[in-house]
């Protein structure tokens, strides 16, 4: 994002200092390993985009928008102990590369670091913004855990778990710039309502892929979700939208964790799914683009216009 790729490779830089000064080689090391897979950034570059189109000049965007990064990555690493991943970003997951112990532990290094670097801005309004986000994402982790399995799963209950595993922590970003920017409420609630929308499209999205993406592009075993029990909104739509004999033939490899694969995902495509689930996407990017009408025109704001179609249309 031209806008802001100097603040993107400050990022880069930031988390690496902070992992350089462990006094444990293989935090060093394991932290070296994940920031090397690179990834997204989308919520340090949701929070420094905000931030600048609100108006903010200063440069602690670039430590929050670490701060952020080192945070989601921690319940990344969690997430992979908890559903015994073993590829994100096109490489073993440290839990298959270093064994569970060490990637629990290392998780937790992540965690409490990313609360040493939000105290450093001293900003109260952020630290309570970040805090919240910890709190909800752990409470996402346990719901969806006792959904898995379980095929009387719908929309809103999928929905609760997406905005507090995923959207809760766009909307985090949001509370964050608003606080180094000091933003009215009016704005601060405009960009959290965008980061919610935003959030929710991008996890429908990411569910679609494992039905309709490709592993060396996406960087995830496809399959992995439905094998893990989970039960995402292709699923949904498509046992909405099948004939009974499919129907109890999905309901119960979600209840066994394992089937066909293959004849699942085919019922999924065959059902309409995919293209519901698109439609629902694009009405969560149409209240994204609402929301931010209360900013003013900038090249910032047209970028986090722009972040609305990239999360629907990527493939990774």
């Amino acid at each position: 994002m031209a806008p802001i790729a100097e603040d993107m490779l400050a990022v880069d830089e930031i988390l690496h200092r902070e992992f350089a000064h462990s006094q444990s080689p293989t935090v060093t090391e394991i932290g070296s390993y994940i920031i090397g897979a690179g990834g997204k950034r989308m919520r340090p570059a949701l929070l420094m985009l905000m931030a600048r189109a609100l108006g903010y000049e200063g440069t602690d965007h670039r430590e929050l928008g670490a701060t952020i990064e080192m945070l989601h990555t921690a319940t990344l690493m969690h997430d992979d102990v908890v559903d015994e991943g073993k590829m994100r970003r096109g490489r073993a997951t440290a839990n298959a590369r270093w064994g569970n112990n060490i990637a629990v532990l290392v998780g937790d290094f992540m965690y409490t670091r990313s609360f040493e670097m939000m105290i450093r801005i001293g900003n109260l309004r952020v630290m309570q913004a970040l805090a919240q986000a910890a709190n909800t994402l752990s409470e996402g982790e346990v719901i969806q855990m006792k959904n898995a399995h379980d095929p009387a799963v719908d929309e809103a209950r999928y929905l609760l778990v997406i905005e507090r595993k995923t959207s809760v922590l766009f909307a985090a970003a949001a509370k964050m710039a608003s606080a180094l920017a000091n933003a009215s409420e009016t704005e601060e609630k405009a960009l959290v309502d965008y980061c919610m929308a935003l959030g929710n499209a991008f996890q429908i999205a990411d569910d679609i892929l494992d039905y309709s993406g490709d592993s060396s592009e996406s960087g995830k075993l496809i399959g992995a979700d439905f094998a893990e029990g989970k039960v995402t909104l292709p699923v949904i739509y498509a046992m909405q939208n099948t004939d009974e004999v499919n129907r109890a033939f999905i309901e119960q490899a979600i209840r066994d964790g394992h089937g066909d694969f293959e004849k699942i995902s085919a019922i999924i495509v065959e059902s309409g799914a995919i293209e519901r689930c698109k439609q629902r996407a694009n009405e969560e990017l149409q209240k994204g683009r609402d929301a931010l009408q209360v900013l003013s025109p900038s090249i910032f704001k047209n970028s986090l216009i722009e972040l609305l179609s990239f999360v629907v249309e990527r493939k990774a």
